[in-house]
């Protein structure tokens, strides 16, 4: 099966871009955001299981016991690990939709079958649990949730989720929950979903709010028994991480206050900046964000295609197509950055609109 994800593909061919609303990292840390790190890497040291100290900061900070995590190369990482652990060929996996192309794109390529349910717009993106009962067969072995919602920031409610957890354990279905950008919400910030039962495995990692994508360091949370079973995945894909990646992931964990007080910081002033960009400009609709991407679309457009390529052409502004994320009417734009520069991109776009 060809192993293929359109929006990755995009990402990392398109064209450099002036002003970059596109690439959904925070902005990346300096050596001077994580004291001690040149003295922390060292190429010494084993992780046959994870890297003994990071397993347990990691456990540590989310309230669970270290044999419920199990490390990976990032949170794409371990959402794949995650999908080749628990499927089998021809079981079938309940997607989202909008929904970050990856995660069904690696799930056909261990044998899955995809189906969809939506997320709508009416909805403020929130997950209808009729909607996903509607969608269920009997051939449904696990359900994939981002949350928050990539593409568009939006939280499930946590009644909703409680109550697709219960359809879960009732009908016997997992549920992966992707929750790479959840540390990016401020207030009444939800709890990791595998802290609610065993059917649900959260995933996460410290690129997307920390502003340390380059470590690559990514893991799963999950019953100790499928934790166990994602660590065999991984011994047939990269072993363990590198080290000195592992050690310096560990002494974010030891800083993680200091680094969610930049993050919150950065978060903060970007999101009063979409917030009033938002509220200032009636040619969009937008359901608001809790996270660091938010998707609007155009009012009267079927297809936000040809502005997203004008923006760039006219201006050097990225951002990304909704046809990713199978909303052609839509495009996504990131607000972790440069403050200065999500300013000067929001003004692009401004400009940029058939009324600007």
């Amino acid at each position: 099966m060809l192993a293929h994800a359109p929006y990755m593909e995009w990402a990392k061919s398109r064209p450099r871009a002036a002003i970059d609303l596109a690439g959904s990292n925070l902005l990346a840390c300096a050596l001077a955001d994580l004291p001690g790190a040149r003295e922390a890497v060292d190429l010494s040291g084993e992780s046959p299981e994870g890297y003994p100290p990071l397993v347990d900061e990691i456990a540590r900070a989310h309230g669970v016991a270290p044999d419920r995590i199990a490390t990976a190369g990032g949170c794409s990482g371990a959402n794949f690990l995650t999908l080749a652990a628990l499927l089998q060929a021809d079981d079938e996996v309940l997607v989202e939709s909008p929904f970050y192309d990856p995660l069904p794109a690696a799930a056909r390529l261990v044998g899955g079958r995809i189906a969809h349910f939506a997320r709508r717009f009416e909805d403020g993106y929130d997950v209808d649990p009729d909607i996903v009962a509607a969608a269920l067969t009997r051939r449904t072995r696990l359900l994939v949730l981002t949350h928050p919602h990539n593409p568009s920031g939006a939280l499930v409610s946590e009644d909703r989720l409680r109550e697709i957890v219960r359809m879960a354990e009732r009908h016997g279905f997992g549920i992966l929950v992707d929750e790479v950008y959840l540390d990016a919400v401020a207030d009444g910030r939800p709890r990791p979903a595998a802290t609610l039962s065993e059917t649900c495995i959260s995933t996460s990692g410290l690129g997307k709010v920390y502003g340390l994508a380059s470590l690559r360091c990514g893991w799963a949370i999950a019953s100790a028994e499928i934790a166990r079973r994602l660590r065999r995945a991984r011994d047939l894909v990269d072993v363990w991480s590198p080290i000195p990646s592992d050690r310096l992931a560990t002494l974010a964990f030891r800083n993680l206050e200091a680094l969610a007080t930049r993050a919150r910081s950065i978060v903060s002033e970007n999101g009063a900046l979409v917030a009033a960009f938002l509220a200032g400009t009636p040619e969009l609709e937008c359901v608001p964000s809790r996270a660091t991407v938010a998707f609007p679309r155009i009012r009267g457009s079927s297809d936000a295609g040809p502005f997203v390529e004008r923006l760039f052409r006219e201006t050097g502004t990225a951002a990304v197509p909704g046809r990713f994320f199978g909303a052609p009417a839509h495009f996504r734009i990131a607000f972790g950055g440069d403050p200065a520069q999500v300013a000067r991109g929001l003004e692009a776009i401004r400009r940029t609109l058939p009324s600007g």
